[in-house]
């Protein structure tokens, strides 16, 4: 039943774009250069790419029968990993700020969305929803751990993870919907 294996991959892409999405949102409300709706796209994406190489490789399209459908599924994490990295340079030099080079947490949040994507478009649930949580302490803990334990000073004038100013005003009044 080929529909069947294709609701199943949309219910993968689905379920990596809910969980883009929350990292997307923690991102969104430090108003990052890229938030909700682009870490749910990457992760969607990522997913769909990883369950249509298992389509593909289930039920080969009928262009000759001598010829055998071969998937090397780390090549396909590479293209992945090479398109991200250039949203992810998007994300660097959209806030560069005077000698600051900012957006390089969110670049990597990028990248571990996509990840997440792909890991999800295989089939393992538990382990991209343990990323997406381990992810989120990143984000959230090891910045408020820094700011405690004075590895940064509380004080800066608004410098959150990414060394972005302004990190604690709210997004809705800092927002540049040309960065979305």
């Amino acid at each position: 039943m080929e529909w069947l294996s294709e609701l199943e991959a949309v219910g993968a892409a689905a379920y990596a774009m809910l969980l883009g999405g929350v990292i997307g949102y923690e991102r969104e409300l430090k108003n990052r250069p890229a938030g909700f709706r682009t870490h749910m796209l990457v992760a969607g994406a990522a997913a769909l790419l990883m369950a249509m190489s298992h389509l593909a490789l289930q039920d080969p399209p009928a262009v000759d029968s001598s010829v055998k459908l071969s998937a090397d599924p780390l090549r396909l994490v590479e293209a992945v990993i090479s398109g991200v990295a250039f949203i992810g340079a998007g994300t660097i030099f959209a806030r560069k700020q005077g000698q600051h080079i900012a957006g390089i947490t969110t670049a990597a949040s990028l990248l571990m969305v996509a990840v997440i994507g792909l890991i999800t478009g295989v089939g393992h649930y538990l382990l991209a929803s343990a990323a997406t949580v381990l992810t989120l302490l990143v984000l959230t803990a090891l910045n408020l751990l820094e700011r405690r334990t004075g590895m940064r000073e509380a004080g800066d004038p608004g410098e959150d993870d990414d060394g972005e100013p302004g990190g604690a005003e709210p997004a809705r009044k800092r927002r540049n919907p040309d960065l979305h």
